[in-house]
């Protein structure tokens, strides 16, 4: 693990990116903004998970004219979660016709390669940062290869083009992507808005392509770094390519803060990104968002699926409670729970763990020892042990983490 990099700190909001701030969480809502209460209800989900940032688009006027009362909704609910507003194509626009919007948007998200074409595009983009430096907002200026600003492109082939030994496509695009952060960046800052107020981030959906860039990227710039693969995909797809990508980087001492772009399934919770995104930063030791459940796989000797099922609830419960948890228990997130399912592994993960039951597996003894702290404390037997076991947990939690 190497040192994280030195970056410029943004503020946004009341939560602090770059500037050596633990790694930040951020996710995006899939609801129309213009519908208040669905855009609320989401943000609160995606808050009481643990993201500490959220992202809402702005694409309309009557999306620009809800906002301001999202953030009033959410403030009598006692929410202050930061919103970004992600702007495309007519953001001057928005940004200029609703001061309230302007204002009450925590950040803005500008993409350089839609922010406008030709001769309006400089315009376009010097009137959005002119209304970032009077309204005091930080901007991500966000470079997607899928709408990558064309212009840059055109510019960076031609003088290929000229050289002795062209480069391929490839090096080509990937240069386009972070010249056109770096010199809409630069751009910004002539503009009057200061480096403190700028984070970059070059997104695209190839995870060798994304650690080549941003590993470029933080070479050539201390601008703080939004990581992210754009487009991740559903299911295990996404979260693999999400994890590997951000876990070379993030291990790099790369990223200020990270966003897991998965496909939601149908009609699944838009709080999954968050989830994938604490357990990579969990999991790798950067932070702790909740206890870790440590439950094994399962084998020939576990063919009931006992152990499975109160490893999920016990899962399930611990997350549930965290948004209580978090602000009564002090380090409760630090603490790891076993849930084993035979005898094999079971006591000696048990023992490793803050507390752990190592539940009986095909032909053992039909009871499950616990143990807290390394100590054998109690065995459970008959047919309330997942209920006496959460029991345990909940008595150990309020002995180790509750006020003194």
């Amino acid at each position: 693990m190497q040192p994280r990099k030195q970056t410029q700190q943004v503020l946004v909001g009341n939560v602090k990116v770059g500037g050596g701030a633990p790694i930040v969480v951020q996710s995006m809502t899939n609801t129309d903004t213009a519908n208040v209460s669905s855009s609320v209800h989401q943000i609160m989900a995606l808050a009481d998970v643990g993201s500490e940032i959220v992202r809402v688009t702005v694409n309309t006027e009557e999306a620009a004219m809800a906002v301001p009362e999202i953030v009033n909704r959410l403030a009598q609910k006692g929410y202050t979660t930061p919103l970004v507003g992600d702007f495309h194509f007519n953001g001057h626009k928005l940004l200029a016709k609703y001061p309230d919007c302007a204002q009450t948007l925590a950040k803005y998200r500008i993409n350089p390669g839609n922010v406008g074409k030709g001769k309006a595009r400089d315009p376009q983009f010097q009137q959005m940062i002119e209304l970032a430096c009077r309204y005091d907002k930080p901007v991500r200026i966000g470079v997607n290869g899928g709408s990558l600003d064309q212009a840059v492109l055109t510019r960076l082939l031609d003088e290929n083009r000229l050289l002795a030994e062209p480069k391929p496509l490839a090096a080509i695009t990937r240069e386009a992507i972070i010249v056109s952060a770096l010199e809409s960046a630069a751009k910004a800052q002539e503009l009057g808005l200061g480096k403190n107020k700028i984070t970059l981030s070059c997104k695209i959906s190839n995870v060798q392509e994304l650690i080549n860039i941003y590993e470029d990227l933080s070479r050539r710039c201390d601008y703080a770094l939004h990581l992210g693969l754009t487009e991740a995909g559903m299911g295990s797809k996404g979260i693999v390519a999400s994890a590997a990508a951000l876990g070379v980087l993030i291990q790099q001492g790369i990223g200020d803060t990270i966003r897991v772009s998965l496909t939601p399934e149908p009609g699944a919770s838009r709080t999954k990104e968050v989830i994938v995104a604490q357990a990579i930063l969990q999991t790798m030791g950067f932070r702790a968002f909740t206890p870790m459940v440590i439950a094994c796989p399962g084998c020939g000797r576990t063919t009931s699926d006992y152990f499975q099922r109160l490893a999920q609830n016990i899962q399930d419960y611990l997350r549930d409670q965290m948004p209580v948890w978090k602000t009564k228990y002090q380090g409760v997130e630090n603490m790891e729970v076993a849930v084993m399912g035979c005898v094999v592994n079971g006591p000696g993960e048990s023992k490793n763990a803050n507390i752990g039951i190592s539940l009986p597996g095909t032909g053992e003894s039909p009871v499950a020892p616990v143990y807290e702290d390394g100590v054998k404390t109690v065995t459970l037997k008959g047919e309330r042990i997942a209920e006496e076991f959460q029991a345990l947990v909940e008595r150990y939690i309020e002995s180790h983490y509750g006020a003194h």
